[in-house]
């Protein structure tokens, strides 16, 4: 049977941390191997003909997280931006970012616009980094946009449903999630895409994200394909 390839995979890149715990290296050596695995799956999904990866880097519950890990990240980020973009945008691949900015340094936000603008019209695959995002958030957001646009008279509350609705998310444009993988053991979305993984399949593995690779995208996408997709309806 002819594998069914999804259209937008979404990853919570779970286990950095304990991965690099289990081996007595410092939490930080873990996120360094996680931009590997970024790397590997990147690849993957383009051998895959997979035309859209979303990955969840950080949520906006991990501010609370050590101020010296979090300023790790943010500099782990930035600087895998800088270095690696020339190499994504020669391979045809589109950036995007999907969350709040405003949190953000002005020289991170800087890089991120002028990465979605140099990779605007590559369609090979979208790689969608989600930074600083909460699914709540961007519902409440959503909400806000509508209800300026009802009050500004650009939007009719009749003309308000599913559709036009998703057209205010920080996600509108992009496909909603057909496979959900979180890696690392934890079993809930943890405030990521409330709205967008509503007929999701969900696939969780032990493994922790350093370790992610081929293999176990393989094994996902093979769950992926045992799965009958009824969307509420009666096969």
């Amino acid at each position: 049977m002819e594998q069914k390839i999804p259209q937008h995979v979404a990853i919570i890149m779970d286990g950095n941390g304990r991965w690099a715990e289990n081996r007595g290296l410092p939490r930080i050596e873990g996120h360094k191997a996680g931009v590997e695995s970024v790397k590997k799956m990147i690849r993957c999904c383009m051998t895959k003909g997979i035309p859209c990866l979303s990955l969840f880097a950080f949520s906006s519950e991990n501010w609370s997280r050590p101020a010296e890990e979090v300023n790790f990240l943010m500099e782990l980020f930035l600087e895998s931006l800088r270095k690696e973009l020339p190499e994504l945008n020669q391979h045809g691949i589109r950036l995007r970012f999907t969350g709040d900015r405003g949190l953000l340094s002005p020289v991170l936000q800087k890089q991120m616009q002028d990465a979605e603008l140099l990779t605007v019209n590559n369609a090979q695959l979208i790689l969608n980094v989600v930074v600083n995002y909460g699914g709540k958030w961007d519902l409440v957001n959503a909400a806000k946009k509508i209800a300026k646009a009802v009050l500004n008279g650009e939007l009719n509350i009749d003309d308000i449903n599913e559709t036009s609705f998703a057209h205010y998310l920080d996600t509108s444009g992009l496909p909603d999630p057909d496979l959900f993988i979180r890696t690392s053991g934890e079993l809930r979305i943890s405030n990521f895409f409330l709205w967008q993984l509503a007929y999701t399949e969900l696939y969780f593995t032990e493994v922790h994200w350093p370790d992610f690779g081929e293999h176990e995208l393989e094994l996902a996408l093979n769950a992926f394909n045992k799965r009958k997709r009824r969307f509420g309806q009666i096969s």
